[in-house]
């Protein structure tokens, strides 16, 4: 075997505008940057959380324009002139939003370690539904779902506890979605 020179080029970065939590920031990031890695390592923001970095367990979600994704399986250069809101973005802890209310007053956590991902991801889910979208097991597809367990816990599977929280998830989200 003869050894390869190491290169020393210098990797090229692209000058991108986020907007996050309501402020635009300016980054020089390398073009392969997860929107995840540059909202945590370059922007401080580390509520939201690397889990399985595979999109499996929904530790990292955000919303972009009102809706969810995983942001570790995005390109953050993609979301140039995209809204993206963090946990950090959806409340401040004298104005918490009202999903993070719930989630505290139905224990909707153990561990915390996926609590910002499922309150971002419940937000953003409820839009979803007010929006008319269906999941697999919504039974009418024209009249806006119906959000009953069954229906919540099907919307949020793509966002693990490894605490088993999850009765206590789906409570807080009924709280929020206003039914008993």
């Amino acid at each position: 075997m003869h050894d390869q020179p190491v290169s020393t080029a210098a990797i090229q970065t692209l000058d991108v505008t986020l907007t996050v939590n309501g402020r635009e920031l300016s980054l020089a990031l390398d073009p392969r940057v997860t929107l995840l890695d540059a909202l945590r390592e370059h922007l401080g923001l580390t509520g939201s959380k690397k889990g399985c970095d595979h999109g499996q367990c929904g530790a990292c979600t955000v919303l972009v324009d009102g809706r969810r994704i995983n942001s570790c399986l995005t390109l953050a250069v993609m979301h140039a002139g995209d809204e993206v809101v963090t946990i950090e973005g959806l409340g401040q802890p004298d104005r918490l939003h009202p999903m993070q209310a719930a989630f505290l007053e139905h224990d909707g956590f153990q561990c915390g370690y996926c609590t910002p991902g499922q309150i971002c991801s419940a937000v953003g889910m409820l839009e979803e539904a007010r929006a008319g979208f269906p999941s697999v097991v919504t039974a009418d597809l024209v009249s806006e779902p119906v959000l009953d367990d069954p229906e919540i816990r099907e919307r949020m599977s793509g966002n693990i506890c490894r605490c088993a929280a999850y009765p206590n998830i789906v409570a807080a989200i009924r709280q929020v979605r206003g039914a008993p």
